[in-house]
Protein backbone atom coordinates (compact mmCIF):
# COMPACT_ATOMS: atom_id res chain seq x y z
CA UNK A 1 0.00 0.00 0.00
CA UNK A 2 1.24 3.36 -0.67
CA UNK A 3 0.56 6.15 1.88
CA UNK A 4 -1.27 9.10 0.98
CA UNK A 5 0.23 12.06 1.93
CA UNK A 6 1.50 15.49 0.41
CA UNK A 7 5.24 13.37 0.43
CA UNK A 8 4.24 11.26 -2.19
CA UNK A 9 3.41 14.07 -4.42
CA UNK A 10 6.28 14.97 -6.94
CA UNK A 11 7.02 17.79 -9.48
CA UNK A 12 9.22 17.26 -12.15
CA UNK A 13 9.84 19.64 -15.32
CA UNK A 14 9.05 18.07 -18.86
CA UNK A 15 9.55 20.71 -21.19
CA UNK A 16 7.61 24.07 -20.08
CA UNK A 17 5.04 22.02 -18.54
CA UNK A 18 5.60 20.38 -14.71
CA UNK A 19 5.20 16.68 -14.38
CA UNK A 20 2.92 15.56 -11.14
CA UNK A 21 3.71 11.83 -10.02
CA UNK A 22 1.02 11.00 -7.12
CA UNK A 23 -0.57 8.57 -5.56
CA UNK A 24 -3.74 7.00 -7.71
CA UNK A 25 -7.53 7.38 -6.38
CA UNK A 26 -10.98 5.63 -7.58
CA UNK A 27 -11.07 8.73 -9.97
CA UNK A 28 -7.94 7.51 -11.89
CA UNK A 29 -9.36 3.37 -12.56
CA UNK A 30 -10.97 4.47 -15.91
CA UNK A 31 -7.63 5.71 -17.61
CA UNK A 32 -5.71 3.32 -16.04
CA UNK A 33 -7.40 0.37 -17.48
CA UNK A 34 -7.81 2.08 -21.07
CA UNK A 35 -4.09 2.25 -20.49
CA UNK A 36 -3.32 -1.32 -19.37
CA UNK A 37 -5.55 -2.48 -21.68
CA UNK A 38 -3.98 -0.99 -24.89
CA UNK A 39 -0.83 -2.56 -23.40
CA UNK A 40 -2.38 -5.85 -22.79
CA UNK A 41 -3.47 -6.37 -26.33
CA UNK A 42 -0.08 -5.60 -27.46
CA UNK A 43 0.95 -8.98 -25.51
CA UNK A 44 3.02 -6.27 -23.03
CA UNK A 45 0.93 -6.59 -20.01
CA UNK A 46 -1.31 -8.60 -18.37
CA UNK A 47 -4.71 -7.48 -18.48
CA UNK A 48 -6.68 -6.09 -15.25
CA UNK A 49 -10.21 -5.62 -14.47
CA UNK A 50 -12.00 -2.40 -13.35
CA UNK A 51 -12.65 -4.37 -10.13
CA UNK A 52 -9.47 -5.14 -9.80
CA UNK A 53 -7.51 -1.60 -10.44
CA UNK A 54 -10.16 -0.61 -8.13
CA UNK A 55 -9.24 -2.99 -5.21
CA UNK A 56 -5.49 -2.06 -6.00
CA UNK A 57 -5.59 1.20 -6.07
CA UNK A 58 -3.75 1.86 -3.33
CA UNK A 59 -0.52 0.05 -5.12
CA UNK A 60 -0.24 2.67 -8.44
CA UNK A 61 0.95 5.77 -8.76
CA UNK A 62 -0.09 7.96 -11.69
CA UNK A 63 1.88 10.74 -13.59
CA UNK A 64 0.38 13.75 -14.60
CA UNK A 65 1.55 16.29 -17.30
CA UNK A 66 -0.53 19.66 -17.09
CA UNK A 67 -3.24 17.67 -15.69
CA UNK A 68 -3.56 14.80 -18.13
CA UNK A 69 -2.48 11.19 -17.35
CA UNK A 70 0.69 10.28 -18.57
CA UNK A 71 1.40 7.05 -16.42
CA UNK A 72 1.08 4.76 -14.31
CA UNK A 73 2.65 2.18 -12.22
CA UNK A 74 2.42 -0.16 -9.20
CA UNK A 75 3.75 -2.00 -6.20
CA UNK A 76 2.75 -5.57 -5.54
CA UNK A 77 4.11 -7.61 -2.79
CA UNK A 78 5.13 -11.16 -3.29
CA UNK A 79 6.57 -11.91 0.31
CA UNK A 80 8.22 -10.12 3.37
CA UNK A 81 11.65 -9.38 1.72
CA UNK A 82 10.31 -8.57 -2.47
CA UNK A 83 8.01 -6.63 -4.23
CA UNK A 84 7.52 -6.22 -7.90
CA UNK A 85 7.18 -3.33 -10.24
CA UNK A 86 3.98 -3.72 -12.40
CA UNK A 87 1.91 -2.11 -14.98
CA UNK A 88 4.67 0.49 -16.01
CA UNK A 89 3.38 2.43 -19.04
CA UNK A 90 3.36 5.60 -21.02
CA UNK A 91 1.19 7.23 -23.43
CA UNK A 92 2.80 8.99 -26.34
CA UNK A 93 2.80 12.55 -24.96
CA UNK A 94 4.94 11.13 -21.36
CA UNK A 95 7.81 8.91 -23.46
CA UNK A 96 11.12 10.89 -22.95
CA UNK A 97 10.61 13.09 -20.74
CA UNK A 98 11.88 10.98 -17.84
CA UNK A 99 8.39 10.54 -16.58
CA UNK A 100 8.58 6.48 -16.40
CA UNK A 101 12.21 6.90 -14.47
CA UNK A 102 10.10 9.32 -12.17
CA UNK A 103 6.95 7.00 -11.26
CA UNK A 104 10.01 4.11 -11.09
CA UNK A 105 11.42 6.48 -8.42
CA UNK A 106 8.45 6.87 -6.32
CA UNK A 107 7.98 2.93 -6.50
CA UNK A 108 11.55 2.31 -5.28
CA UNK A 109 11.21 4.95 -2.73
CA UNK A 110 8.20 3.48 -1.58
CA UNK A 111 9.45 -0.30 -0.34
CA UNK A 112 12.57 1.68 0.83
CA UNK A 113 9.88 3.26 2.93
CA UNK A 114 8.63 -0.29 3.57
CA UNK A 115 12.12 -1.53 4.37
CA UNK A 116 11.44 -4.37 1.59
CA UNK A 117 14.80 -5.21 0.32
CA UNK A 118 14.36 -6.63 -3.00
CA UNK A 119 11.98 -4.81 -6.10
CA UNK A 120 12.15 -7.52 -9.39
CA UNK A 121 10.06 -6.78 -12.69
CA UNK A 122 9.41 -8.83 -15.67
CA UNK A 123 9.75 -6.90 -18.45
CA UNK A 124 10.63 -6.24 -22.09
CA UNK A 125 11.90 -2.56 -21.60
CA UNK A 126 15.50 -4.13 -20.22
CA UNK A 127 17.32 -1.07 -21.27
CA UNK A 128 15.02 0.72 -19.13
CA UNK A 129 15.15 -1.08 -15.45
CA UNK A 130 19.27 -1.01 -16.17
CA UNK A 131 19.70 2.27 -16.51
CA UNK A 132 17.55 2.60 -13.27
CA UNK A 133 20.12 0.20 -11.35
CA UNK A 134 18.40 -3.22 -11.98
CA UNK A 135 20.61 -6.16 -13.20
CA UNK A 136 18.93 -8.89 -15.35
CA UNK A 137 18.89 -12.18 -13.34
CA UNK A 138 17.15 -15.48 -13.73
CA UNK A 139 13.41 -15.28 -13.43
CA UNK A 140 13.48 -18.76 -11.64
CA UNK A 141 14.96 -17.27 -8.53
CA UNK A 142 11.44 -15.64 -7.91
CA UNK A 143 8.74 -18.28 -6.90
CA UNK A 144 6.63 -15.88 -5.34
CA UNK A 145 6.17 -14.77 -9.17
CA UNK A 146 5.17 -17.49 -10.74
CA UNK A 147 3.00 -18.52 -8.25
CA UNK A 148 0.99 -15.53 -8.01
CA UNK A 149 0.70 -14.56 -11.43
CA UNK A 150 2.26 -17.07 -14.26
CA UNK A 151 -0.04 -20.03 -13.27
CA UNK A 152 -2.26 -17.93 -14.74
CA UNK A 153 -0.24 -16.40 -17.59
CA UNK A 154 -1.03 -17.41 -21.16
CA UNK A 155 2.84 -17.16 -21.52
CA UNK A 156 3.40 -19.28 -18.85
CA UNK A 157 5.77 -22.40 -20.73
CA UNK A 158 7.01 -19.72 -23.38
CA UNK A 159 7.64 -16.44 -21.00
CA UNK A 160 9.68 -14.29 -23.17
CA UNK A 161 10.15 -11.60 -20.70
CA UNK A 162 13.45 -10.70 -19.17
CA UNK A 163 13.50 -10.62 -15.09
CA UNK A 164 15.21 -7.89 -13.24
CA UNK A 165 16.19 -7.12 -10.03
CA UNK A 166 17.25 -3.73 -7.92
CA UNK A 167 18.76 -4.64 -4.06
CA UNK A 168 18.26 -2.39 -1.98
CA UNK A 169 19.67 -3.37 1.69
Amino acid sequence: MLVKTDQYRQSSPAGDQQVICRNATVEDVEPLYQMIEEYAQQGIMLPRSRQALTRQIDQFVIAEIGGTFVGCGSLFRLGNDLVEVRSIGLREEGKGKGVGTMILEKLVEEARRQRIPKIMALTYATDFFLKNGFAVVEKEIFPEKVWTDCVNCKKQHACDEIAVLKRLD
